[in-house]
């Protein structure tokens, strides 16, 4: 590793040009004195953005050595994309790829944290950072790995379940402190060179969610596990992209990412599919006896069965192996 270390800092854009470039303006006030550069990456978006971040960062004199745009050349999600970014900067020489989503901004001197984190941590592969929203109100981004009794517990919503199984429960309590965990979401997270190149990339079978879950999953494996960094905080809009915020159905890509995680990480998604759906029966008897409101988005019961039973013989070459690797960084001649 060189002695001043460098990190690429990674940005996804997906038709919000504008709100991309806001979260590289930070990351760029964030990365002063930190040796380094950006890549936005634009994710065939189709409308316009690759040029109109072009011309914008043309005009406002940007440092051509420290930002740039670049196509992806398709859309093959979060995974995907950012893989392109990574691979298109690394020949650059980096130590640390910084994994910022395009609505979310850092705060002062949260890349620094992260960086001194793992300079100081030669054992921790990946951290994370604390995200709060707009509001000020922190966000949920710590968690357990997804198994068969937490997927019970998620599902049931039932006090007497999640105290029975709270070992198992997946989104963790908001540490307020710096702390071990099993993964972190995506929105703000620095991974070591290292990692990447034992590992490889994200698995770009996954088009969206899940990938950083599995990353974690495999670094972990590998004997590098994740941090959360408290003293990191990045405000984040989240779901701009994808518009979860107002799904009245869940994509099938998220029930194509679900069902490859569990084949991957279990070998089968009978048993989490099955608890799944028993924790939805408890909920939607919960609901007819106490008169709760609705949680879950409309059909998601019948569309996670249907979805199960439409694929369980199912696996096509992609999904078998779809994890790009990263070439270990050529060493200087003496």
């Amino acid at each position: 590793m060189s002695v001043t270390p460098r990190v690429l800092t990674v940005i996804l854009n997906w038709r919000t040009p504008e709100m991309t470039l806001r979260a590289a303006e930070a990351a760029a006030r964030e990365m002063q004195g930190i040796d380094g550069r950006i890549v936005i990456v634009d994710n065939d978006s189709g409308d316009g953005s690759f040029e109109k971040m072009q011309a914008k960062i043309a005009t406002e004199d940007w440092p051509e050595d420290r930002v740039e745009v670049i196509r992806s050349g398709h859309n093959g999600g979060f995974g995907a994309g950012n893989n392109a970014g990574i691979r298109h900067g690394a020949s650059d020489g980096f130590d640390y790829v910084y994994i910022l989503n395009s609505d979310a901004f850092p705060d002062p001197d949260s890349i620094r944290h992260l960086l001194e984190h793992l300079k100081a941590s030669p054992d921790v592969g990946i951290a994370g950072s604390y995200i709060h929203g707009e509001d000020g109100d922190p966000h949920v981004t710590a968690f357990r790995f997804p198994s068969v009794w937490g997927e019970l517990e998620g599902a049931a919503r039932l006090g007497v379940i999640s105290r029975l199984l709270n070992v198992h429960v997946v989104p963790l309590p908001i540490p307020d402190e710096t702390t071990r965990v099993d993964w972190l979401a995506g929105a703000s997270m620095m991974i070591r060179r290292e990692v990447l190149e034992e590992i490889g990339l994200f698995d770009e079978t996954f088009f969206l969610y899940f990938e950083e879950t599995d990353l974690c999953l495999r670094a972990s494996r590998a004997g590098w596990p994740t941090d959360y960094v408290r003293a990191s905080e990045v405000t984040h809009i989240g779901s701009v992209s994808t518009g979860m915020k107002t799904w009245s159905r869940m994509p099938t890509y998220w029930f194509d990412s679900r069902l490859h995680y569990f084949r991957k990480t279990r070998g089968s998604a009978f048993a989490p599919t099955l608890a799944h759906v028993t924790g939805c029966l408890i909920w939607k008897l919960r609901r007819f006896v106490g008169r709760k409101p609705q949680r879950d988005p409309d059909w998601f019961l019948w569309d996670l069965i249907r979805h199960y039973c439409r694929n369980i013989s199912n696996r096509t070459p992609r999904e078998r192996s779809a994890t790009p690797t990263l070439s270990p960084r050529k060493e200087a001649n003496p």
